[in-house]
């Protein structure tokens, strides 16, 4: 099992929501936590409700869409902190629509902050974490990575692009001998965060609660495991997809359990 004690844990989106639990976890179990996100507001009563617990903190203002940023303040905490040993990479949006109803800037700051900041964040990192052969990386990526879903096209997308990244630099990273380096997948169905205000949950598909969620992640980061689905449809999704035919598929999760409807009420952070 991985000792958190004494590491340098950074969590992009860590003043609410998901990425709060993480850093809660990491200070009670010694970690150092940087936090990353743009509310400077709310960044500073987490940092202050944290170091209350004893925890030591520190924050940076980051838009995790401009990628210039991110170099800049990669470039500040290696100067400042040294390596990262676990990077949580938690930041994301979500804008529902069809497709034709997003505008190009809306495909564009999703892709970014979805996918490509996760790339260019661990992009800075890794080398820090191979040269001392250990490390944890967890992903946030989506069911919604794992199958279409009618009003989230572009989520979809930026998600998708996530679960291949991801899985593929835990095998780049194997292959080279890294094994101390762990890359944690994650693709959870919808959690109540409030980031899917209004979604409907599937057919056995209840809608996650965030504390036992992030604990199910925390977890398996600490034991290296490689993907983390919850609840078990995504399971069931994985196997059907490359098992059905695709008009079945679509009867099944669509009309059944309810899939393709999910977002039809959504209404996102109040």
């Amino acid at each position: 099992m991985y000792s958190i004690a004494g590491k340098t844990m950074l969590v992009t989106g860590g003043n609410r929501g998901m990425g709060k639990l993480f850093c809660e976890h990491g200070v009670a179990e010694g970690a150092k936590i940087i936090i990353w996100a743009t509310n400077e507001q709310t960044m500073k009563e987490t940092a202050e409700e944290l170091t209350r617990r004893g925890g030591e903190v520190y924050t940076y203002k980051v838009d995790v869409s401009d990628r210039k940023d991110i170099e800049k303040a990669a470039e500040n905490v290696l100067k400042e902190h040294g390596t990262v040993d676990i990077l949580i990479n938690n930041a994301g949006i979500v804008a529902s629509a069809y497709f034709w109803e997003h505008t190009n800037d809306q495909i564009e700051k999703t892709m970014r902050i979805n996918s490509e900041a996760m790339m260019y964040i661990c992009r800075a990192f890794l080398p820090g974490m191979m040269e001392k052969r250990e490390g944890r990386i967890v992903n946030m990526a989506s069911a919604a990575g794992l199958m279409s879903n009618p009003k989230m096209s572009v989520y979809c997308a930026s998600k998708w692009a996530v679960n291949g990244w991801s899985d593929s630099l835990r095998l780049e990273l194997e292959q080279q001998g890294y094994y101390n380096i762990c890359v944690t997948t994650v693709t959870p169905g919808y959690v109540d965060t409030g980031m899917f205000g209004g979604a409907k949950a599937p057919l056995m598909t209840p809608i996650l609660k965030p504390e036992p969620f992030v604990q199910k992640v925390w977890e398996s980061m600490k034991k290296g495991k490689i993907v983390v689905r919850s609840p078990w449809t995504v399971y069931l999704v994985v196997i059907m997809k490359g098992m059905l035919p695709i008009r079945l598929f679509d009867f099944i999760f669509g009309n059944i359990f309810g899939v393709y409807k999910s977002m039809e009420e959504f209404k996102g952070h109040k």
